[in-house]
């Protein structure tokens, strides 16, 4: 791993977890009440022993860069020469922001050369898995490869959201589809299922930098790795698959794309429940954050019909339910739930304030909200949706808009059919 630079693309806009990347790119969105989602594949960096990354962002960064900076920064050697660095657009090759994943690197050539490494690990900022990345770089280096691609199986029907990728009994990738509305492909490992990409790829460096310059230069190019890399340099150089090895030491593969708010609603809801599928306390695969000096939580009162507590959730430090009941939740930082409220199956972002006989289900609350005395959320869909966003599943979202700190919007543009327009509202980040 000393000669292998990690490249984790973060500066996607996550459009599909609208609201709550309006003011947030993707993966600084919390997970599990004490993380972002890119602190997944950046313990997954650390546990393999990458100690070389750099990461791109792009997107409202100010809480990313500042969450890497504050909770990152010194989990390296710096003075071994380790690094995690942050790698804003600079525009040195291009006067034009990221234009695809593949252009996101290119715009990076530079500072990738600089380092002169003999492989470059393509990660993604925004998935939840656990794997051992030196796994499939030993992989790439015994079988002699130019590229690996990490694979994993899924069900023929979903092939819509993938890579598709032919792969030989011997390893060998003799095929790649991105994104196809069907295929007839299907894993010789198993006929029933389809080798998907999981979006990590390893490169010799000295295969990736001139394919990247090729495509920059090609004026019809979507200058993505899916779509236009991996099809490109398809039996002009060896590449191999990687089949996925999960470290969460389950009977099913755990990989979770949470793009969506229902996924990420979902995947929240797995690590609170009693055995949950996604192992956060795993000591032997340890997940990392920034470090917040909150006191412990505390659960007060124990009057009939006003007793603090918490049920098959996650309650984070700094918070505190008074005399009140959450249940099925994942409740971050420094909350506060007041007497006689009752959280049920929501998750609820840090320093919120849940205001006496609340009634909250099946609902994400946003950082810094204020939720009056008596409110009820999550029971009446439409008269949710006078105030707040509803997914179309029925998932309500309350944003900080509606904080006694802010000025409201209108509830009909929360609830535009195109997300992912800038607003000019409250504080970004």
């Amino acid at each position: 791993m000393r000669d292998t630079l990690g490249v984790l693309l973060a500066g996607g806009a996550g459009e599909r977890l609208f609201p709550l990347t309006r003011d947030r790119a993707k993966p600084a969105v919390p997970f599990a009440g004490q993380y972002r989602i890119i602190d997944i594949t950046l313990s997954n960096c650390i546990n393999s022993d990458l100690r070389h990354v750099y990461i791109l962002t792009q997107y409202k960064a100010l809480s990313l860069n500042r969450h890497i900076r504050e909770g990152w920064g010194t989990v390296v050697a710096n003075e071994l020469g380790e690094f995690i660095e942050i790698l804003p657009p600079m525009q040195r090759v291009s006067k034009s922001w990221y234009q695809g994943t593949a252009d996101a690197v290119y715009q990076n050539i530079y500072s990738i050369g600089s380092e002169e490494p003999k492989y470059v690990l393509i990660l993604s900022g925004d998935h939840i898995y656990k794997m051992n990345y030196a796994l499939m770089m030993q992989q790439h280096a015994d079988s002699g490869a130019d590229v690996t691609i990490a694979t994993l199986p899924i069900k023929p029907e979903e092939v819509s959201s993938f890579g598709v990728v032919e792969v030989a009994r011997n390893g060998e990738v003799t095929g790649f589809e991105e994104k196809p509305k069907e295929t007839k492909l299907r894993s010789p490992f198993n006929p029933d299922m389809v080798d998907a990409s999981m979006g990590i790829y390893i490169f010799n460096t000295d295969i990736l930098l001139p394919e990247l310059i090729r495509d920059a230069e090609d004026p019809d190019s979507k200058h993505d790795f899916g779509h236009n890399i991996l099809p490109n340099i398809l039996g002009r150089v060896k590449m191999h698959a990687y089949n996925f090895v999960d470290e969460n030491k389950q009977k099913a593969l755990y990989w979770r794309d949470v793009g969506t708010l229902e996924a990420y609603y979902e995947a929240n809801m797995d690590v609170a429940g009693v055995t949950p599928t996604f192992n956060l306390y795993d000591k032997s695969w340890p997940m990392r954050t920034r470090p917040y000096q909150y006191p412990p939580a505390k659960f007060v009162f124990g009057e009939p019909g006003r007793t603090g507590m918490a049920i098959n959730s996650i309650v984070a430090a700094g918070s505190i339910v008074s005399g009140a009941v959450v249940r099925n939740s994942v409740v971050s930082q420094d909350v506060r739930v007041n007497s006689y409220a009752d959280v049920d199956s929501s998750i609820v972002f840090s320093h919120v304030n849940i205001g006496r006989h609340c009634r909250i289900r099946h609902a994400i609350i946003d950082r810094d909200v204020h939720i009056p005395d008596g409110t009820v959320i999550g029971y009446d869909p439409n008269e949710d949706k006078k105030n707040y966003f509803v997914s179309q599943s029925g998932l309500t979202v309350v944003t900080r808009d509606y904080s006694v700190y802010e000025n409201p919007v209108s509830p009909e543009f929360l609830n535009r059919d195109v997300p992912g327009k800038p607003v000019n509202v409250g504080l970004a980040e």
